[in-house]
């Protein structure tokens, strides 16, 4: 099998929020993608070229998270405010809310079935929900700070929760009991997720680490520390192959977890990271940051090799038995709607100013075939740093190296542009300075 490796390319940015972006989600559909802000409003953007996006206003403080039900027909949105809300993605904006917590609620998630919510907060529990009524299950509390983050598993019989306790922790939705306590992190956990294959899970953290660990030996299988910042996100590609974080120190890193190694830095927000996601189907991915903008990305690298990796895992699944999920197309109806203020009119911005978004590549023979493992126990428990290991040098090399001249081209470009900028901005200074003068030299008393 062949790898094709081409870069993460910028598709579009939106702009309309007026405070950080800190949640973004694709629907299932990937016509339309939802973002929460901490100016308390969710955004519904519609991927289809000049359509206008839509505002919704209800929450009372900041959207802390987002997701789309599994289906695509609901949104749920988590905020400080202590509530949860509901949300049906059209113009009409409807929503139904509940209070979930008695502290800011960080987290919220569907189960793969659409039936279920998982939500996590500051009071430091975390609450499984019946979206059906909004009906409250039960609380997992052994956590002894915030709880910034939980997800179900992919069969949704498990669920994670990151704390600022400095643990991650796995819990069996059945029994409601602490399956494992995971204590390796140095900082405050900001996010959690499983790996597709729900073999193993990742977490990030404010000391900058990134850590991937195997559930069922409990072992650490990689370690990265990529960022120069805290890691406010991640995202598993649907094959397993990769993630994608976000950080403080404003940029994107696309791991590879077959290989060990960082494959791609990507700088395109003007400030703080604080969050991304892969569409469903991995063509694309999303990032959030502090400068408000909400940017799209196609994934481009590796195409063939995903696309069979997924149709290898959906046969598995066939092979290993029924899945006890429910029809995750049958969402559970909203019974209690709330009209809100939705916002029609606003326009999505499409910039491809791709110039001004630096994209650094590690250098990677290509050829390569990469494929996930069967399970993700055999994930090399590697850092960063591991080099590839294939035959070819020589076209390995030549391909490398138009690479990093493709590369240095792009820079070049965006040199001269900045230039340009810089030019432009030195007279307007000087028009500005010589302004002041003529206007210093009116003021002054005449004798």
């Amino acid at each position: 099998m062949s790898s094709s490796l081409e870069d993460p390319r910028l598709e579009r940015h939106f702009r309309g929020h007026r405070d950080t972006v800190t949640s973004v989600d694709f629907s299932c559909t990937m016509k339309q993608i939802a973002t929460g802000s901490k100016d308390s409003c969710l955004m519904i953007w519609n991927m289809k070229p000049r359509m206008r996006a839509y505002r919704f206003t209800g929450h009372k403080d900041a959207v802390m998270c987002v997701q789309f039900s599994p289906s695509g027909h609901l949104v749920a949105s988590a905020s400080r405010d202590k509530t949860v809300r509901l949300w049906v993605p059209s113009v009409k904006g409807e929503s139904t809310v509940f209070r979930a917590h008695t502290g800011t609620v960080r987290s919220v998630c569907f189960s793969s079935d659409g039936q279920s919510l998982v939500t996590a907060s500051d009071d430091k529990t975390v609450k499984v929900w019946a979206v059906h009524r909004q009906k409250f299950l039960f609380s997992l509390s052994q956590h002894i700070n915030w709880v910034r983050c939980a997800r179900f598993s992919p069969d949704s019989r498990l669920i994670i929760s990151a704390s600022d306790d400095k643990t991650i922790k796995i819990w069996d939705k059945t029994s409601r009991e602490c399956t494992h306590s995971f204590y390796e992190h140095g900082g405050f956990v900001t996010c959690a997720d499983f790996h597709p294959s729900g073999t193993c899970v990742a977490a990030a953290s404010t000391d900058s680490g990134i850590k991937v660990w195997d559930i069922r030996s409990t072992k650490l299988l990689q370690h990265y520390q990529v960022h120069n910042a805290a890691v406010n996100g991640l995202s598993f590609h649907p094959s397993g192959n990769y993630l994608i974080t976000a950080s403080n120190d404003s940029t994107l890193k696309v791991l590879d977890l077959v290989e060990g190694r960082l494959l791609y830095t990507l700088h395109g927000h003007q400030g703080q990271a604080t969050c991304v996601a892969f569409s469903r189907s991995g063509d694309f991915f999303a990032s959030g940051g502090s400068d408000e903008q909400v940017m799209v990305w196609k994934t481009n690298f590796d195409v063939v090799d995903y696309e069979e990796v997924l149709r290898a895992q959906k046969s598995t699944r066939v092979v290993e038995g029924p899945s006890t999920s429910l029809d995750p197309h049958s969402d559970p109806v909203l019974h209690s709607s709330a009209p809100s203020h939705a916002d029609p009119c606003l326009e999505a911005a499409d910039h491809l100013d791709a110039h001004r978004h630096l994209l650094e590549t590690k250098s990677r023979s290509r050829g390569q075939s990469l494929q996930v493992p069967p399970d993700s126990s055999h994930l090399p428990p590697s850092s960063s740093t591991r080099q590839p290991t294939d035959g070819g040098v020589s076209s390995a090399l030549t391909n490398t190296l138009e690479h990093i001249v493709d590369q240095l081209n792009v820079l070049t470009q965006t040199v001269a542009i900045l230039e340009q900028r810089l030019t432009l901005t030195e007279d307007k200074l000087k028009e500005c300075i010589d302004n002041q003068q003529r206007i210093s030299l009116e003021l002054q008393p005449r004798d």
